[in-house]
């Protein structure tokens, strides 16, 4: 049975998953792996389409009574929250605002609307890579970025107005939950450890062999600078991704109990 995996082109997935995408960490059972728009991920497991995935933190506690949580995958920490920005300028958050977020089910418009519940009528949901072109068009006042936005957004003349995960931070004292590795319950609990014993091992491999792993981001990944897709790493792949831990299953608690 060949078990379908899906993942985001993010370089901290494809920093995680590379041993396994490259071949050089085997899995127990053949794999399939596509890559998509978080958003597409999202969408894909609410249609029960993959075995595994990384979906937003926000989609799988949505969609917990078919998903398992997985304990390793996440991107979960202190700093890595999404960013509200604009041009330079631009008038106070409000009722009338035109924002762009990176789609329904994503933890950032979560965020957003649990901090800015004034604003979620003027939202429509874009994908993430187009955000802040639309927003430098003058298409849009506000646009919540994720992924390497939030190392390149001042390159691009824009500025932060709001740190969705220092507020969070702030409020809730845990770190955030962004996005998880869930395994659908038609994939047995077995199964689903010796995966997540894999995926230990693609994140070893990975920081054993640095060059492979960042030839495998650098071909997916929507912003090239180098220094901004290991800054991406860095910032999103850590302890947690390894193991949630009490801390992280505290966190993804609370996200449940205020943005599902």
């Amino acid at each position: 049975m060949t078990i379908k995996l899906a993942i985001s082109p993010c370089p901290n997935d494809t920093f995680v998953f590379c041993g396994l995408i490259s071949g050089q960490v085997i899995s127990h059972q053949p794999l399939s792996i596509e890559l998509a728009d978080i958003q597409k991920l999202n969408e894909g497991m609410a249609e029960e389409r993959f075995d595994l995935c990384k979906v937003s933190a926000v989609a799988a506690i949505r969609h917990s009574d078919r998903y398992r949580l997985c304990s390793v995958g996440a991107a979960l920490g202190y700093g890595v929250g999404p960013l509200v920005v604009a041009r330079p300028g631009a008038a106070p958050i409000g009722p009338l605002s035109r924002v762009l977020a990176p789609g329904e089910a994503t933890t950032a418009y979560a965020l957003f609307r649990h901090f800015f519940p004034e604003a979620v009528s003027g939202v429509k949901q874009t994908v993430f890579s187009e955000i802040m072109p639309a927003l430098l068009k003058g298409e849009a006042d506000y646009g919540v970025v994720i992924h390497e936005g939030r190392f390149v957004y001042q390159s691009l003349g824009l500025e932060c107005l709001a740190d969705l995960g220092a507020l969070w931070e702030r409020r809730y004292r845990l770190p955030l939950p962004l996005g998880c590795l869930v395994a659908h319950k038609r994939v047995s609990v077995d199964t689903q450890q010796l995966f997540e014993k894999a995926v230990r091992s693609s994140i070893d491999f990975s920081y054993a062999n640095r060059s492979m792993a960042y030839e495998t981001m650098k071909l997916h990944a929507q912003e090239l600078d180098q220094n901004a897709i290991w800054s991406h790493v860095d910032l999103y792949v850590n302890q947690w991704s390894l193991d949630l831990g009490d801390v992280g299953m505290a966190a993804f608690e609370r996200l449940a109990d205020v943005c599902a």
